[in-house]
């Protein structure tokens, strides 16, 4: 390929392993901050660590009525298994997720201070850089999509903080990793075309505020490039149209994706990524007059288990029934904002002012592993779960941003502080799986929240406190929604 200059653009996606437990006890979502929520879950143990067999989805008769409803399968548990992905003999210590995820915590900020720069004028470059090239191999949640006419099989990671979708393309006029599906073949494909440089689309890419950049023509053709880190993990391709198959019988023509010809990096197994972000290139944008900008999933709380990926109004959990408006974006940002307002620890509301989670803002986001919140936030929360956790089970070292642990080895608690946001609109929802993570061998229990590294740095509710909810994102209706076991 061409030599060609490169805007220097980071794109982390780092996805939910760790093991998790904690069921519910009398879990549901209160509307009115002022009752109690968030009070003790129960622990069982011996439901730690994830089964060698996958466990069938129990909606799965239900998904196969609704065309739009993907399946969404660990990559590292015995579910990928049926994809070829790495199975749960390779999956990744949590010191390992805990350092990719900070990868994708130093992306967001990064990518919300590019955006802030192209409101410049004389601000024509921003280079975008991170402390890790390795974010995609800790993507660890993925689907299974067709594309081309006939179609080809692509296994991508989905990501709400992406933009466009891409896969690696033959003939790979650079190079290509190795992947389990077969690479892409457009000239397989009756139904795909090239983008051409005096395209609307293609001019789109850089003008847009996308995290995407078009950075030339080769032969006539669009070319993109996405980087993820600042240690050569990058896509670099042609742009293209082509039918994507979600399901059978579920067809999307002329879609828009990136066909990458040069790719390198560390990404695991998987074809590529599909971006759920609030762009308008992303699918969600894309598919606007069939699904209404209206999308949701469920991340299971285990790699054993199935969650899924649901597009379309019509076809979300009558569950979904708490919506908290969504915030306008900072900048020109795929990020979806929420407004939160507190927080519940044991059934107890903080006294946490909400302006605090207003500058810069909270969002929610389904690859940050870890909830990152303000540091005078955390240190509220976590003084308060201490506080709970007092004489129920001995202190424990802290484990990388972990600091607030708790040795179980011999001592196991019948019940632990659940943790609560309360979010605008006067909508109060539980973390039914997600206030604590464990150790691989299940001896030490953690906090599951940071603290920022600066106190104007950007909230984050991360993948672990949505697990086992309906996470519904009603783009156009400006409102994301919430219900409760939704993997079932």
């Amino acid at each position: 390929m061409a030599a060609v200059k490169v805007l220097h653009v980071l794109w982390c996606t780092s996805l939910l392993f760790i093991l998790v437990s904690c069921f519910l006890k009398d879990g549901h979502a209160l509307e009115g901050a002022k009752q109690s929520l968030g009070h003790y879950h129960t622990m069982e143990i011996s439901s730690l660590s994830p089964s060698s067999v996958c466990k069938p989805s129990k909606t799965k008769g239900r998904n196969k009525k609704q065309s739009s409803t993907l399946e969404v399968v660990h990559r590292h548990g015995p579910c990928s298994d049926q994809l070829g992905l790495e199975n749960g003999k390779t999956r990744p210590s949590l010191s390992e997720v805990l350092s990719h995820d900070q990868a994708r915590v130093d992306y967001i900020k990064a990518r919300l201070v590019q955006a802030s720069n192209m409101n410049k004028p004389e601000d024509t470059e921003v280079n975008m850089q991170a402390q890790s090239g390795i974010p995609l191999e800790s993507t660890y949640y993925v689907v299974s999509l067709g594309l081309g006419t006939p179609k080809q099989p692509v296994t991508v990671a989905f990501d709400t903080a992406g933009e466009l979708m891409w896969t690696q393309c033959q003939p790979c006029l650079e190079s290509c990793y190795k992947q389990k599906d077969p690479i892409f073949n457009p000239s397989a494909s009756r139904s795909y075309s090239n983008i051409s440089c005096n395209s609307r689309q293609c001019s789109q890419l850089h003008s847009g505020g996308t995290g995407i950049v078009s950075i030339g023509c080769i032969s006539g053709t669009c070319v993109y490039t996405v980087k993820y880190g600042a240690e050569g993990t990058f896509t670099s391709g042609f742009l293209g149209k082509e039918t994507l198959t979600l399901t059978p019988g579920d067809e999307i023509p002329d879609f828009l994706f990136g066909c990458g010809q040069y790719n390198a990096g560390k990404f695991g197994k998987i074809a590529g990524v599909l971006g759920l972000g609030n762009s308008h290139v992303s699918i969600v944008s894309q598919t606007s007059k069939k699904y209404g900008k209206y999308f949701s999933y469920c991340l299971p709380s285990n790699p054993s288990s199935i969650g899924h990926l649901t597009f379309g109004k019509n076809r979300v959990s009558r569950n979904v029934e708490y919506f908290t408006p969504l915030v306008k974006s900072q900048g020109n940002t795929p990020f979806y904002f929420v407004d939160v307002t507190s927080m519940i620890v044991g059934g107890l509301i903080l006294p946490i002012k909400p302006e605090t989670f207003k500058s810069p803002g909270t969002i929610i986001d389904s690859g940050t592993v870890i909830t990152r919140l303000q540091p005078a936030t955390y240190a509220v929360l976590r003084d308060a779960f201490i506080q709970m956790m007092e004489k129920r089970v001995p202190r424990a070292p802290p484990l990388g941003i972990l600091d607030t642990c708790y040795d179980l080895r011999k001592v196991s608690p019948k019940s632990i502080p659940g943790v609560a946001f309360i979010f605008g609109g006067n909508v109060t929802i539980d973390s039914p799986y997600g206030a604590y993570v464990y150790d691989e061998d299940t001896s030490r229990l953690c906090l599951a929240f940071a603290a920022n590294k600066d106190a104007g740095d950007i909230s984050i509710i991360g993948s672990t406190q949505q697990q086992t909810l309906e996470v519904a994102f009603d783009v156009a209706g400006g409102k994301i929604g919430f219900g409760y076991n939704a993997c079932e």
